[in-house]
């Protein structure tokens, strides 16, 4: 049975994720920071592995991965994002975004590597968004985030595909979630508009993206786009 870790797993697309990789035959493992009712409760639903650890802290990252069985699929999800105008984002917050949305992956990478290399094998699937390819005005910092995950994936795909590694993307849209859910009705109703299909995405859609792309044997250094047509 292929193990999988999953980052920011309590939550969210990485909730989904989680069930979804548990109901196609996967052991799972996923990490959470501070929803630990929301990890307890997926866990006790799921039989997923659930352990608390900062994706920012390199050192925490490298333990916990190391006591964790040999990770076959590596599905980069934990994120953060922020609002707001350059001009008033603080070098502090901007730092913190990098380091959750960016330097985690580093991280994870690195912690699972030596396991992939012995095996000659493995899938890593990151999340970016669609902001990451267009950019979004008042989420500067956020779009910068983004935009690199999806060069590091393609750099990724290139380093480690001789060793049969992939490592793919996954862009999504407007995604009915938590971190969404602080929009107000009228600015969810105008982007479901903007939409062609005319609505939110789910968590699930996602999800199903990113079981995909650990299937799928010829497929790397791919951005896969969930965002019902709106780029």
């Amino acid at each position: 049975m292929q193990h999988v870790l999953v980052t920011g797993g309590s939550r969210g697309i990485g909730a989904a994720t989680v069930r979804a990789f548990v109901r196609a035959g996967y052991a799972v493992s996923f990490f959470y920071e501070k929803s630990v009712s929301a990890a307890t409760a997926l866990s006790a639903q799921t039989g997923a592995t659930a352990i608390c650890c900062d994706v920012a802290d390199t050192e925490a990252v490298a333990r916990a991965i190391a006591a964790l069985p040999p990770v076959d699929v590596l599905v980069n999800n934990a994120g953060i994002s922020h609002t707001g105008l350059i001009s008033e984002i603080s070098p502090a917050a901007w730092d913190r975004l990098f380091a959750v949305n960016v330097k985690s992956i580093y991280n994870t990478v690195r912690a699972v590597l030596p396991a992939m290399l012995q095996k000659q094998a493995g899938a890593i699937v990151n999340l970016s968004s669609m902001w990451g390819q267009a950019g979004a005005s008042c989420e500067a910092a956020y779009s910068a985030t983004k935009g690199a995950v999806i060069a590091l994936t393609q750099a990724l795909a290139r380093e480690l595909g001789p060793s049969g590694i992939r490592v793919n993307a996954v862009s999504p849209g407007v995604i009915d979630t938590e971190m969404n859910a602080k929009l107000s009705p009228a600015d969810r109703a105008a982007l479901a508009a903007e939409t062609p299909l005319e609505r939110l995405g789910s968590p699930e859609e996602v999800a199903e993206a990113i079981v995909y792309l650990a299937e799928a044997k010829f497929v790397t250094g791919q951005n896969l786009p969930v965002n019902g047509g709106f780029l």
